[in-house]
């Protein structure tokens, strides 16, 4: 990739965050602007702006990586993504704007009369955020890593000091505005190149997107190796090297070397180049599907365990995940009522599907037009380096200029959204809600997520965030589908209920991202948990209601669950100001 043009195009990404940001401020006169833009954002605004903060790492780099390697079984991601907004529609979206409430902690406190509850949903707002939040920032330093070749960390602290800035200086009315944008930026940046790519594909005859073996190198292919690699051979091959390899260092004119089955070692820097119809070796920790393997459902692709189990969990988490992500939440308190934000749902399922047809897109030609990326293990990059590996020359640079544009453009969005609704809870509870507080909060909010982002080379994206969707799941999930259709949960049973659910979950994304991906039963219950921990705490949340009956204030209950099913004009919903 031009780094001049990637450069350029990041430059242009800020430059705008920056502006919209600026002009929020302008717009910006009250507190309630800082925390829900007054409550007078348009359907369509709205609409842009959850796509905006909702298409993050996963949605524009992730899922392309995670189905170049491993086939159709990773549709699952993409399909829950989108279907979540069903459910959040049916069962969420309009009580919700009707409660009155600020936060995921105020619909809480507001539905269940407990500081304690409200104290305990803060905290998970916080760890789902930052579970949210630490890939975005690994994602840009990745991307800064691609167009330039900066250090992984300085992607990382360039999108946080954006998004820390945008938030501090117009709170939500910025974040609206950046959000909207950069979903039609994100957009237009992932589909222009796709639709070249694809006249490649027809132009190099359309060659098969799978085969009964492992991806072969079209062509004879240099590979250039950014950070030292471990690979395995499955066939033995004759390689130009150039750089370290196994230890031996070979010249700037390269030598030719034999490479036999087994592991090898590349070092960062060196360049390898393979002959035309080479099986393409792939990362040790990789272990991508054949062509067999990858076109075909539930067939253990890449060999992870117990398929079915997994591709199930996966699609509850991002099923159910959706309507406990903060972040997307604090946007329906934006509608100036509860019809609109039944028309935001409705139009935000139309832009989510139209977006995700394309990220199959770069994962499915990737197989053939990028193998090479099943060598270095860099498969998230594939929608930033498949247009320029498609086409030679300026245009190819301009393609992939604009796929790194909308690249930071979702880091930037996602991670928008996510401080916003982090220091709105932060603001409120310790800084008595004031525009000073949130502002401070905002600085805040972004600090952890920042230093774990630096400090872990993490997940795939796409998996990293399918354990956000998780915890979420396992959390407001049940507290948001009882609190608002079950007038017999009682606050014990949701405490109860949002630690078990949301602490089993925590505990399982904690272990896996510090052990990495692992074999058998016990892995795979912990890599995908929503199969189970979501269970636990709509189990946990009912049975201690239940036990717990006498601690319901039928007057109260009455009131609030009035007010979230009755239309604005005939219940006469009351919104509160911070």
């Amino acid at each position: 990739m031009n780094p001049t043009l990637g450069l350029v195009a990041l430059f242009v990404v800020l430059a705008a965050t920056v502006g919209f940001g600026v002009y929020g401020l302008r717009l910006s006169r009250a507190t309630s602007d800082f925390y829900v833009a007054s409550r007078q954002v348009s359907p369509l605004m709205n609409a842009s702006a959850i796509g905006g903060e909702y298409l993050s790492a996963a949605s524009f780099l992730g899922v392309a990586g995670l189905v170049l390697a491993y086939g159709v079984d990773m549709l699952a991601y993409p399909v829950g993504y989108t279907a979540g907004y069903l459910v959040l529609l049916l069962l969420v979206a309009a009580p919700l704007r009707r409660s009155g409430a600020y936060t995921l902690p105020d619909f809480a406190e507001e539905r269940l009369g407990s500081t304690a509850v409200r104290r305990v949903a803060s905290v998970l707002v916080a760890v789902i955020a930052w579970l949210y939040l630490v890939p975005q920032l690994q994602g840009a330093g990745l991307t800064l890593q691609t167009v330039a070749g900066a250090p992984r960390w300085a992607g990382a602290v360039v999108v946080a000091v954006a998004v820390v800035g945008v938030a501090t200086a117009g709170g939500m009315r910025s974040v609206t505005l950046v959000q909207g944008f950069h979903f039609w930026l994100k957009l237009t940046a992932i589909a222009v190149p796709a639709l070249f790519l694809l006249l490649a594909w027809r132009s190099a005859g359309s060659p098969a997107l799978t085969g009964p073996d492992v991806p072969h190198f079209g062509h004879t292919t240099v590979v250039r190796v950014q950070d030292p690699v471990r690979f395995d051979v499955r066939s033995p091959v004759t390689v130009q090297v150039r750089g370290g390899l196994d230890g031996l260092a070979h010249g700037p004119a390269g030598e030719r070397v034999q490479l036999g089955d087994g592991d090898h070692t590349v070092a960062a820097g060196a360049e390898l180049t393979f002959p035309a119809g080479a099986a393409v070796p792939h990362q040790v920790d990789l272990t991508p599907a054949t062509g067999a393997q990858w076109a075909a459902p539930l067939s253990g692709a890449g060999g992870r365990s117990h398929p079915l189990y997994a591709v199930y969990s996966i699609l509850l988490a991002t099923f159910l995940g959706t309507m406990g992500l903060p972040h997307v939440l604090v946007r329906f308190y934006t509608n100036p009522d509860g019809h609109a934000a039944r028309r935001t749902t409705l139009l935000v399922l139309v832009l989510l599907s139209v977006f995700y047809l394309l990220p199959t897109v770069y994962g499915a030609l990737g197989r053939v037009l990028a193998p090479q990326l099943l060598l270095t293990g860099q498969t998230d990059t594939a929608v930033l380096v498949l247009p320029q590996i498609a086409r030679a020359g300026l245009g190819g640079q301009l393609l992939a200029a604009l796929a790194a544009a909308g690249a930071f453009a979702a880091f930037v969005s996602t991670a928008s959204g996510l401080i916003v609704s982090v220091a709105g809870v932060v603001a409120q509870d310790l800084l008595r809600g004031s525009t000073r507080g949130f502002r401070w909060a905002s600085l805040a909010a972004g600090v952890p997520p920042l230093v774990m982002a630096t400090a872990t080379s993490g997940l795939p994206v796409a998996d990293a965030i399918g354990l956000a969707f998780a915890v979420a799941a396992s959390s407001f999930c049940p507290l948001l589908v009882l609190g608002i259709w079950w007038r017999g949960l009682t606050d014990l049973g949701a405490l109860c209920g949002l630690i078990t659910g949301g602490g089993l979950a925590a505990v399982a994304v904690v272990v896996t991202s510090v052990r990495g991906p692992g074999r058998g039963w016990a892995a795979t219950l912990l890599e995908q948990p929503a199969a189970w921990t979501v269970p636990a705490a709509f189990t946990v949340m009912i049975t201690v209601s239940l036990l717990s009956r006498h601690r319901i204030s039928s007057a109260h209950v009455d009131r609030v669950m009035l007010r979230m099913h009755l239309p604005e004009e005939v219940g006469g919903a009351q919104q509160r100001t911070p």
